[in-house]
């Protein structure tokens, strides 16, 4: 005894396949750029945030080394930039304020202030989420000097 509907319901199932599979390939046609975009915007962003806080932390070394008694500026930098050696963060620009450490006394704020443009430290080859932007990190202490 055959079952000709059984057959008959096969061949549709099959048509069906063939033609969801147009369908598929369609949706990942439109979902895939959305996709990928949220990704790499993601390793941006992760990145800029990353970097920022590289940053903030070679300012605090740099604002430690420059509350200490007969600190320069010149080893405010070399501070920075030995702390940065070891991190993937080139071109730095270091700004202490005041720029003449001798005349900062017992409980003056020195400033370091550590700066550089986002397009350096990106990690993809177009940084277009987070072009153009420059980077900050920012640490103030207190002199620790005798008077």
């Amino acid at each position: 005894m055959r079952y000709p509907a059984i057959g008959n319901r096969i061949r549709a199932f099959r048509r069906g396949r063939r033609r969801r599979l147009g369908a598929t390939i369609t949706e990942f046609a439109i979902i895939a750029p959305i996709f990928f975009l949220f990704v790499l915007s993601s390793f941006e962003f992760g990145r800029a945030i990353m970097v920022q806080q590289i940053l903030t932390n070679a300012a605090r070394e740099g604002a430690r080394q420059a509350i200490v008694e007969n600190a320069v500026a010149a080893d405010v930098v070399t501070s920075v930039t030995s702390y940065l050696s070891s991190t993937t963060v080139d071109g730095v620009t270091v700004t202490v304020d005041p720029t003449s450490l001798q005349t900062v006394g017992f409980g003056d704020e020195v400033t370091v202030t550590v700066t550089v443009p986002y397009d350096q430290v990106s990690w993809l080859p177009v940084s277009s989420f987070v072009s153009g932007k420059i980077l900050t990190g920012e640490s103030m202490m207190r002199g620790e000097r005798l008077q």
